[in-house]
């Protein structure tokens, strides 16, 4: 498996619109999206900085997975993004080395790129997402 880069940093606030105030009026940045992904409830936020983007989440949904993160640990880093070419063969390999996978195979997620996280167990306490863009050209 090779990794390209980081894609983004995910960061569960309770509030997307004080959120995005921030990043823009305090640190500069242009909130370039916003999106809804019902699957996981969640509604994001994207501001790019270099290669790197910050994925602010903000749950839609108590119960999803950022809302229960929020009431656990509060607001803060959530998640890290690396970016892979070819998904499906990284979770093989991965699974192959007894890491454990929370997504066996790529589903959906924002930006239309395709998605797996991994299980914290297995990656020293950090929820790590793989991502491909598969509009990109291999």
């Amino acid at each position: 498996m090779k990794l390209s880069h980081i894609e983004h940093i995910g960061i569960a606030v309770k509030d997307l619109k004080s959120a995005v105030a921030y990043y823009e009026n305090v640190l500069g940045l242009k909130c370039y999206a916003v999106e809804e992904v019902s699957d996981q409830k969640v509604r994001t936020a994207f501001f790019q900085i270099g290669q790197t983007k910050i994925e602010l989440l903000e749950s839609t949904d108590a119960e999803g997975s950022v809302g229960k993160f929020i009431e656990k640990r509060g607001e803060g880093i959530h998640h890290i993004a690396y970016a892979v070419d070819d998904l499906s063969a990284a979770l093989s390999e991965l699974e192959s080395q007894s890491v454990q996978l929370i997504d066996k195979q790529p589903r959906k997620g924002a930006e239309g790129l395709h998605i797996a996280f991994l299980h914290p167990k297995s990656t020293g306490g950090v929820l790590t997402e793989l991502c491909e863009n598969p509009n990109k050209t291999k």
